[in-house]
């Protein structure tokens, strides 16, 4: 080959991996643009936000543009018209139901396992009402015996549960969404995947799960747990600081949700990431700079 060839060849080369780089490459800044028109739909549990009353509360919210408000399901049945009419002519939904039932699914005491049917059931119709995307719940609580033994009938048996509920859930026109928690304070479902894995093992759409941010310790990676459970299965999202469970910021460099957020984005979650946390601050100051941080690093991801 003389030089001419030479030159030749390797233009014509370059030019053909030029055409062939080019479409993933568009394809590539689509891909990023589209993920980056995701919106980030931030909640608050009603604790969060500063005021006197509901209204006040939400008052704030909506100077901050959240769109989600968690109520506590503690007495829920009997304040449905309350939160209507206060969100009534406002940007504001309700996201999720956080709870608020007695007794537990696997307790071994009859009693009180008729006490969460019963009381799990009049949470999840309000819920319905509500147009909540679904009603948190932990399987068991370390402190609450006598419980079920961790075993594989066990879990047989709360799959059993969980598809009758979740099934009644449907019918409500919600889910119940399963919360794993640290082994600190749960023995059962320390992963996001091992929730994703429960709710499809119930076999029923009506059995989500959730990630919390706080609570993800266990996971090895913010990216691959909120993934493990997909966009079947995931249906909401908590958010707090990383060390001490306060507002995002307060912990410092330890409070960064990039990772997670990525993942959320690449899996275009419209639903809700929700503030559950205290804060050692004044929430005028501390609530809109936690809103700020993570708005930025949602941009950032």
């Amino acid at each position: 080959m003389n030089r001419k060839q030479f030159f030749q060849r390797s233009f014509a080369g370059m030019a053909a991996l030029a055409a062939t780089a080019s479409p993933f490459g568009f394809a590539s800044c689509a891909a990023k643009k589209e993920k980056n028109n995701v919106p980030l739909n931030l909640s608050f549990q009603e604790g969060i936000a500063p005021g006197e009353n509901l209204n006040e509360k939400l008052d704030f919210m909506e100077k901050l543009g959240i769109v989600g408000f968690e109520p506590n399901g503690r007495n829920l049945a009997n304040r449905v018209k309350e939160i209507q009419d206060a969100l009534k002519n406002r940007n504001i939904k309700v996201s999720a139901i956080c709870a608020g039932f007695r007794g537990f699914i696997l307790a071994e005491d009859p009693a009180v396992k008729a006490e969460f049917d019963t009381t799990m059931r009049e949470i999840v119709a309000a819920a319905g009402e509500l147009g909540s995307v679904g009603v948190i719940m932990v399987p068991a609580f370390n402190g609450q015996k006598p419980c079920l033994p961790h075993t594989m009938e066990t879990r047989e048996y709360l799959c059993e549960q969980l598809h009758e509920l979740g099934e009644y859930a449907l019918k409500c026109g919600t889910t119940v969404i399963l919360e794993p928690l640290n082994r600190r304070e749960c023995f059962y479902m320390r992963l996001v995947a091992d929730g994703a894995a429960i709710a499809r093992d119930a076999k029923s759409e009506g059995v989500k799960v959730m990630g919390d941010f706080w609570h993800m310790q266990e996971e090895t990676s913010d990216y691959g747990a909120f993934w493990s459970a997909g966009t079947k299965y995931l249906q909401h999202v908590h958010i707090a600081s990383r060390g001490r469970r306060i507002m995002p910021g307060e912990d410092g460099d330890l409070d960064n949700y990039v990772d997670g957020f990525r993942a959320l984005k690449e899996m275009k979650y419209d639903k809700y990431v929700c503030f559950e946390c205290g804060t050692k601050g004044d929430r005028n100051v501390t609530v809109p700079a936690a809103v700020e941080l993570l708005r930025a690093q949602w941009e950032q991801a």
